[in-house]
């Protein structure tokens, strides 16, 4: 249900945090600011550091070449030489970033002398000759920069490399060429003045989760690009560059990274650079509870609602997706997912639960109903939508009445009061969904009523947070999703063949959490995204891949070419808003936390904190679990108002609640939780013991 606030109070307060709580990690920096506790190294910037980066280490050299050290330090004053053909230097930046290259040619000798640079996310694609990929039809080829004199050498901001952590230098002419002051620009998030200007955080007593929760918002900045430079698809191999317009420009001012410049969010920072709807579903709410950077969403957003149909279609992904699939076959499309249809709308709901932002919802409410209307004709008599859209995130098995499609519709349909036609066809979803649908020995869902030949990982951790399995069965979802757990890789989802998708498995850790087995979620962040997905040697260590084949090898069964998989890609970066709203509990039930609800579920943790701002203010929790005793500090904005849902544990009898009007004491023997409800927005002390 859309909730339309009739007041907001502004106030922003500094968090309270428990001060028994352990010291930071060594390895974490704490920040003079109290409210950030820390940021991993690779996301601590200032801003001279972000906006110009150096080489963190030489990783190996070939040919002959001296001084190879002095690319490491930008202030450095000495040149390093290049003699001769097949002479390169491999640089480690340490972490996945984006940008501009610079650099200074010293001395020059010989004719037709050239400089040219690789990029590669993953060290399994570290060449001189070749970069990884961007397209299905190979690799690309170097970034070429011509010598004519001594002096500044700079690529322009079309020719950035979005996503990297390897570069290779490399010297292709018989002569000599000696540079120095080698430095990459950093381009990505052009919208943040000061790209570690975090407003969200998160701590807790487990440092795998922390480093994927910060990994999980920086790989969000990789993917907000300036909407001048978007599109990755058609382009060549030799000269490719970024150069499409993928999304409305607001005002510009000279500098580069001015914070009234614009970004757009897309599926990834070196590609497709397009606007995906199904990845805004994962990547727009961990923006939020990290940077709170909103205006790329809703660029993205604006970009897809240009495009919908006057049947109420909405595009698959955003342009120019249709042009380069027409200009395959010569032929105007218009490809239509309803998955992804769905997805859109939910996209718009969560801008304006995260923002409040009435006018933005009503320019686009006609659209939305017309979008909701249009997706309501495929429910047929059984109850469920049938689809035959091919279109979706890789899944296969699509057709007929199929549960991932089926439940889509279900969480829209609770954003409104205003039709009866919408709330009836929600309401038949749950009985068809279970009569057809419900395969009772693998207790599981299959994927559509026409070929039972699979039981989808998307469609069945939908099928709990929806509401259309619960109880007992949702909770038999949970163990036979985690029976089927491949380690140390990760969640599969069969539906996209040997597939494990970190997109359907952000849905699938929600699922985890919704059923009451926090302990289970925590084990598969672990595992898949810091375990795998961050310490694997082919990883970037600080960014999530966008997918990979179930035998842990990175060839991602979307692509014919394996360098093409992207290592920044947003859709990854679903255990960043799963750990602030569910783990720490720090739920909005209504736009911008007007009303909330708070409900940690730490999973085995001893201790977490976090914290995220909505226009209201600040909303924060720090919690830490002992044997003698549950505490915790809860802060919401004045004015708000919400309830309090806390885990009781034996032989605990006694809640102490301490606020602005005092203390008050709940017995809680033989409870295994609590429920404190209608709390006035404040701070507040919690002891269970």
């Amino acid at each position: 249900m859309v909730y339309i606030p009739a007041g907001r109070t502004h106030t922003m307060k500094q968090p309270l945090f428990l001060k028994e709580f352990d010291e930071l990690p060594a390895n974490y920096e704490t920040q003079n600011n109290p409210t950030r506790p820390g940021y991993p190294s690779w996301v601590r910037f200032g801003r001279d550091e972000v906006w110009t980066l150096s080489p963190a280490s030489i990783l190996h050299t070939g040919g002959q070449v001296e001084d190879a050290e002095n690319l490491i330090d930008s202030t450095c004053q000495s040149s390093t030489t290049f003699h001769g053909e097949g002479s390169y230097v491999t640089l480690d930046f340490g972490k996945n970033i984006a940008g501009t290259v610079s650099f200074h040619v010293d001395t020059l000798e010989g004719n037709d002398e050239a400089i040219g640079f690789t990029f590669t996310e993953s060290s399994l694609w570290i060449s001189a000759e070749t970069c990884d990929a961007t397209q299905d039809e190979g690799l690309d080829l170097p970034l070429w920069f011509n010598l004519t004199t001594a002096g500044m050498y700079e690529a322009d901001k079309a020719h950035q490399r979005g996503g990297f952590r390897y570069m290779t230098v490399v010297h292709n002419a018989t002569g000599t060429v000696a540079i120095s002051n080698l430095t990459v620009h950093w381009i990505a998030s052009p919208e943040m003045e000061d790209a570690a200007a975090y407003t969200g955080y998160f701590h807790s007593s487990s440092e795998k989760l922390n480093r994927v929760w910060y990994a999980g918002a920086y790989t969000n900045q990789l993917c907000s690009v300036d909407p001048t430079t978007g599109n990755s698809l058609g382009l060549p191999l030799a000269g490719w560059e970024y150069n499409y317009t993928i999304s409305k420009i607001g005002v510009q001012k000279p500098a580069d990274h001015d914070p009234d410049g614009t970004s757009v969010l897309v599926d990834g920072g070196k590609r497709d650079r397009l606007v995906w709807p199904g990845d805004i579903a994962i990547s727009g709410p961990s923006i939020f509870v990290s940077t709170n950077s909103l205006d790329p969403i809703r660029n993205g957003i604006d970009s897809l609602m240009r495009l919908q149909q006057a049947d109420g279609r909405l595009p698959y992904a955003g342009s120019p997706f249709n042009e380069f699939i027409g200009s395959k076959s010569n032929t105007t499309v218009f490809l239509w997912s309803f998955t992804y249809h769905c997805h859109t709308l939910n996209d718009i709901y969560d801008y304006y639960l995260f923002t409040g932002d009435l006018d933005y919802l009503s320019s686009y409410w006609n659209q939305y109903k017309l979008g909701v209307n249009y997706v309501l004709q495929f429910v047929d008599s059984t109850g469920l939508a049938n689809v035959t859209s091919s279109a979706d995130w890789l899944r296969v098995g699509m057709g007929g009445h199929n549960i991932e499609n089926a439940i889509t519709l279900a969480s829209i349909m609770n954003d409104t009061s205003n039709s009866t036609n919408w709330t009836t066809s929600a309401n038949g979803i749950p009985p068809a969904a279970n009569a057809l649908l419900w395969d009772d020995e693998t207790k599981l869902y299959w994927d559509n009523d026409t070929q039972k030949v699979l039981h989808p990982q998307d469609g069945n951790a939908w099928a709990v947070l929806s509401g259309v399995a619960n109880g007992t069965r949702a909770a038999a979802i949970s163990d036979s999703l985690e029976g089927r757990w491949i380690r140390p890789y990760g969640a599969p989802a069969p539906e996209g063949g040997v597939t494990i998708s970190p997109f359907v498995s952000g849905f699938e850790i929600q699922a985890h959490y919704k059923v009451g087995r926090a302990d289970r979620a925590v084990e598969l962040i672990e595992m898949m995204w810091a375990d795998f997905m961050l310490d694997d040697p082919r990883m970037t260590n600080s960014t999530f891949i966008e997918g990979y084949s179930n035998d842990g090898s990175l060839a991602y069964p979307a692509y014919q070419n394996d360098p093409r998989v992207s290592h920044a890609h947003g859709w990854a970066t679903g255990p960043t808003s799963s750990l602030s709203f569910l783990g720490a509990g720090l739920q909005l039930t209504t736009a911008v936390g007007q009303t909330w609800k708070i409900a940690p579920a730490l999973g085995g943790l001893e201790s977490l904190k976090s914290g995220y701002q909505t226009p209201l203010g600040n909303f924060s929790v720090s919690w830490q679990n002992t044997s003698c005793a549950f505490l915790g500090v809860i802060e919401t904005p004045e004015g708000s108002s919400g309830d309090i849902e806390l885990p009781v544990a034996l032989p605990w009898t006694k809640l102490s609640l301490d606020g602005s009007n005092g203390t008050t004491e709940i017995d809680v023997t033989n409870e295994s939780t609590i429920s404190v409800k209608d709390l006035a927005g404040g701070t507040y002390i919690i002891t269970i013991s």
